[in-house]
């Protein structure tokens, strides 16, 4: 009898000492997710990804999830799969795209993205920047007239 106490005790120990924070995407966890259809996902994004879902994906949508299930078949239970080049930056994250490896373009080279749960509802262009973020520093040529004045030497 006292065994099982301590027994579960400790085990009751261990939980506090090792919860971690699970994964929800506006209320359903990650299996969940994974297990919903196209229409039941369709609730749970916003209404210009609704929008777009809504009208079907079209050709080169389709293309790209399929080799990205291609290359998740390829791979090893604990390899990741050999990152997909493509330039659909408009191209919306489903939950069958967790895990897989992308290339996006971001007009000059190719941005590589490991798709995580929390960027489902995103767009693949928020994630590969395609402009040098400004950088202000001190004033250039122009700015003022104090500024206007350059030393010849």
């Amino acid at each position: 009898m006292a065994d099982t106490e301590v027994d579960a005790e400790a085990i009751a120990a261990l939980r506090k000492k090792r919860q971690f924070k699970k994964f929800t995407f506006r209320g359903i966890e990650l299996d969940k997710l994974l297990d919903l259809s196209h229409e039941e996902l369709l609730e749970y994004v916003h209404s210009r990804a609704r929008r777009r879902m809504q009208r079907g994906l079209k050709r080169k949508p389709m293309a790209l999830i399929k080799k990205l299930r291609k290359a998740k078949a390829a791979c090893g239970p604990l390899d990741k799969p050999v990152p997909i080049k493509t330039h659909l930056r408009d191209m919306i994250i489903v939950p069958e795209m967790i895990g897989s490896q992308l290339a996006v373009y971001n007009g000059k080279v190719f941005n590589q993205i490991e798709v995580k749960p929390e960027m489902v509802g995103h767009y693949l262009g928020e994630f590969s920047i395609s402009y040098r973020p400004v950088r202000h520093g001190r004033p250039g040529i122009g700015s003022t007239n104090s500024s206007r004045f350059i030393p010849l030497k």
